[in-house]
């Protein structure tokens, strides 16, 4: 990865590699889930879901040590137990595949999965009788010509009786140009020992490892169209799934309708026919029933039901709009909670503030809530009038029902059903064209 972050710590499509791989585990129940980490362990740790232990692998010596590590950390296993060896890499795994990998008859001791490729190279080769029964995986600089040739490769992700793999981990030697130990060999003793032994068959994008950016992003193309194709199978209509990006930990209610160049990020929501899109972006934000949001930026924003939000509107963090509330073009709030059937039509910056139901705000208003020292709460009445280019001046408090002249800088309380207007008259000077006019003919002479 170029990377000095821990490659499985690698984020995609809204979960790190290995939470992806741990989420396909999952709905197997496994009794003990556990983590080896090496490299950047302190970054893979803070990722693990509770009842996911890790054990610290000192040295990476091969697949075959980290396995012996992981066992140990175990603890006592009964020989019958299913031991699954996976990779935290894979995030393309899903629960079915695992849960056939993990399903071994009464008489047989392993399984692994393989897939066709179009490209052996570097693979491990699936030997396998004339009957088509797995006999052992050759890794592929052992490969005969005849082997070479096979495009059944080993994805190295297996399902092992406890029993034999503890027994034939003890025999496997670092005897190998690397001097490590793997957990390939234990297959080839399976193999050899008469042990019945099986492969499930994948895809090979389901067991694609993620070992540079492109292949990340080849990978969250691949979970990005899962994610979609199951909205939509539950009736959300997306219009464009190629521009639309919505992560694993979304949701979307059906009847939902969300358009191209949308990003919903973190553990956003949308609802029942609310209309998303085009061109928003929203992480952590709930947006509630029958709204519309389009040409906008959400970041922890709450949003209730028919809210209308954009077009080019900035909702930041703390910003929660009541039912029925609309923010408008080119309004940026922060902290600030909009009243039921509030409405901040353009053009306006509302930082810290409170605004009371059904009250108006004009275009070109902004709550000055910061005086270069602290920040400052604005409280808006209800049903109040805030004419254009009004400065509140924070702390201020607009009444009930109350009106700002436009152009005003409010710096006291506004009372109840009152007007406030703070500018200077307006001044008139007659014949002054004339006389800039004929002050430009003088300086030209």
């Amino acid at each position: 990865m170029k990377s000095d972050f821990p490659k499985v710590a690698h984020v995609v499509a809204g979960r790190s590699l290995l939470n992806w791989v741990l989420a396909a585990v999952e709905p197997l129940h496994p009794e003990s889930t556990v983590v080896v980490v090496g490299h950047g362990a302190e970054h893979v740790r803070a990722l693990l879901p509770g009842g996911v232990a890790d054990v610290y692998q000192a040295d990476q010596l091969g697949t075959g040590h980290a396995t012996q590590v992981a066992l140990d950390a175990l603890g006592a296993t009964d020989p019958d137990d299913v031991i699954m060896v996976l990779y935290g890499d894979t995030p393309l795994l899903t629960p079915g595949l695992l849960i056939e990998l993990a399903d071994l008859s009464g008489d047989e001791t392993a399984r692994l999965i393989s897939a066709d490729v179009d490209d052996p190279t570097g693979y491990g080769r699936v030997i396998r009788d004339r009957d088509g029964n797995l006999i052992g995986v050759v890794e592929h600089r052992d490969c005969t010509p005849e082997q070479i040739a096979i495009d059944e490769v080993n994805a190295g992700i297996y399902a092992i009786r406890a029993g034999r793999l503890t027994e034939l981990l003890k025999r496997v030697t670092n005897d190998n140009a690397q001097g490590e130990y793997y957990l390939t060999d234990v297959v080839g003793l399976l193999a050899s020992e008469g042990d019945r032994l099986s492969a499930v068959k994948a895809s090979p994008e389901e067991v694609m490892g993620i070992n540079s950016h492109d292949q990340l992003a080849e990978a969250r193309r691949e979970l990005q169209q899962r994610v979609n194709r199951r909205l939509m199978e539950s009736g959300v209509a997306i219009v464009d799934p190629e521009t639309t990006y919505i992560e694993e930990t979304v949701e979307v209610a059906p009847g939902a309708r969300i358009y191209p160049n949308v990003h919903l990020e973190g553990n956003s929501s949308v609802g029942a026919g609310t209309q998303v899109g085009p061109d928003v972006f929203a992480r952590d934000s709930a947006i509630g029933d029958d709204c519309t949001v389009w040409y906008a930026v959400l970041r922890e924003a709450q949003i209730g039901d028919e809210c209308e939000v954009g077009p080019y509107a900035s909702l930041r963090p703390g910003t929660v709009l009541e039912d029925g509330s609309k923010i408008g073009t080119f309004v940026e709030t922060k902290n600030t909670k909009m009243g039921k059937g509030a409405k901040a039509n353009h053009l306006s910056y509302l930082g810290d503030a409170i605004v009371g139901a059904r009250s108006n705000i004009g275009a070109g208003v902004v709550t000055v809530n910061y005086d270069g020292v602290k920040k400052s709460v604005t409280e808006i009445g209800e049903d109040a009038f805030i004419g254009s280019d009004t400065m509140l001046v924070a702390p201020v408090k607009i009444g009930d029902r109350s009106s700002t002249g436009a152009g005003s800088v409010i710096t006291k309380d506004v009372s109840d059903d009152a007007l406030a207007v703070e500018r200077s008259d307006q001044k008139e000077i007659p014949g002054y064209s004339q006389r800039r006019e004929a002050r430009k003919a003088a300086k030209k002479d």
